[in-house]
């Protein structure tokens, strides 16, 4: 499982790359493994605004549909375009191409709440998976 030392992690599998202001924000390496071949993704708008842990999007697989929570609050400035007409990209490259959305950051003190790599591992192997 590939798991980038430089993201921040949340314990519904979202990853978060920051720069201080802005956020980017996708699923993790797990997580696309988990739901298998994804098959339709939906992301907000531009400009819409969301609280940390409140759902922002939805990824449909061919096994389930989940919601997937915004790991932080901010106002979305981009969302991956690509990747909702082309889904698969998700399962292809989780971490680079496969991004869902970036945010102009509310409280950037919220990414102290979110897991670093090696805790986000250890969060995995406790929760048996």
């Amino acid at each position: 499982m590939n798991l980038p030392e430089d993201l921040k992690y949340s314990r519904e599998h979202e990853w978060v790359k920051s720069d201080g202001k802005t956020a980017t924000i996708g699923i993790t390496d797990y997580a696309q493994e988990r739901l298998g071949e994804i098959v339709f993704v939906e992301l907000p708008n531009d400009g819409e605004e969301f609280e940390k842990d409140e759902t922002f999007g939805v990824v449909e697989s061919v096994k389930s549909v989940n919601d997937i929570y915004a790991p932080v609050s901010g106002r979305v400035i981009e969302s991956n375009d690509p990747v909702v007409e082309t889904p698969e990209i998700l399962n292809e490259d989780p971490y680079a191409e496969g991004w869902l959305i970036k945010v102009e950051l509310t409280d950037p003190r919220e990414l102290k709440d979110l897991m670093s790599a090696k805790e986000y591992e250890a969060f995995l192997k406790e929760e048996g998976e």
